[in-house]
């Protein structure tokens, strides 16, 4: 199968990033003297997921690092489940910064990788130019609503059958990747994800011990739960929040208490896109993004 890199029109370099107990394996594209922009993947994604971002982005003169996360792709995945703590995951951002010679970047997250954005604007403002989140809401936010709204509980339901041991990795994996397969397109809009993607996504699925570490993202945040003052802290750097209003997993009531939990936070609520919103309307979306993004100097 050729390298997904080649649907992309920008070229992009590889490299590989160490962080503590992981190897981190990065694609880049864009300037190496533009303003650092890094994008991060959430759940059962890898970099493709940015595809349609990283050109344009990257066309705009910023340099574009976009990691496969811990547990995803080519990146190492611990066994343990501890190794997908937050604060590891932060780390592995601020170690990317770290690798390209930058203390602060613009940080872009969707999906779990968008909680790792936002966690990491909480616990390290000084490394977060800005900051861009796409459809997850603020951790207090999500805290508060889960224990005051059933409807988002039973929405999120799913969560608690990722915490068995190996039978979600067993079922998704059927098939070569069946199930995973049927839960991305029953989630989006019929035309989101065709069958090259899903190829591409098939390929990173399969590598050993991957289900298992995508899936440890889950078990290591019930384990902590949605505890401490960091999950309620006020994000102070200046936020765009972008939503899908047809996310069939997270309610869209959670997308406005996010952005005023911002000093200076934006919404944009795209309503015919889904939990998959930066494929669903990349042009919106690349809007959007570039123009919060040059609100800062570089």
């Amino acid at each position: 199968m050729p390298d997904p890199a080649d649907c992309l029109p920008v070229p992009l370099d590889r490299h590989w990033v160490e962080s503590g107990d992981v190897r981190l394996h990065v694609r880049a594209a864009g300037p190496n003297d533009g303003p650092l922009v890094v994008l991060l993947h959430g759940f059962p994604e890898f970099w493709y997921g940015w595809r349609h971002q990283i050109g344009p982005l990257a066309e705009a003169g910023y340099r574009v690092l976009v990691p496969d996360q811990r547990g995803y792709n080519r990146s190492d995945a611990p066994a343990a489940v501890g190794a997908y703590d937050l604060e590891r995951l932060t780390a592995d951002v601020r170690r990317l910064l770290d690798a390209a010679g930058r203390d602060r970047a613009h940080v872009v997250g969707h999906d779990w990788g968008a909680m790792v954005a936002w966690t990491l604007a909480m616990t390290h403002p000084w490394r977060v130019r800005r900051l861009g989140i796409l459809n997850v809401p603020h951790p207090g936010v999500f805290r508060e609503t889960l224990r005051a709204d059933p409807r988002q509980a039973l929405r999120s339901l799913y969560a608690l059958f990722f915490q068995v041991p190996r039978l979600p990795e067993w079922l998704l994996g059927l098939g070569d990747g069946q199930g995973l397969a049927l839960l991305l397109r029953g989630s989006a809009r019929p035309d989101t994800f065709t069958a090259a993607d899903l190829a591409a996504y098939r390929r990173a699925w399969r590598r050993a011990g991957r289900l298992r570490g995508m899936l440890h993202w889950y078990r290591a945040a019930a384990r902590r739960g949605l505890r401490g003052e960091t999950v309620a802290a006020r994000v102070e750097v200046p936020t765009l929040v972008l939503w899908g209003a047809r996310d069939v997993a997270l309610s869209r009531r959670m997308a406005a208490p996010s952005a005023e939990r911002c000093r200076d936070g934006r919404l944009v609520v795209l309503d015919d896109a889904t939990h998959w919103v930066q494929h669903d309307a990349p042009e919106r979306v690349n809007r959007h993004l570039l123009t919060h993004l040059a609100g800062c100097c570089a």
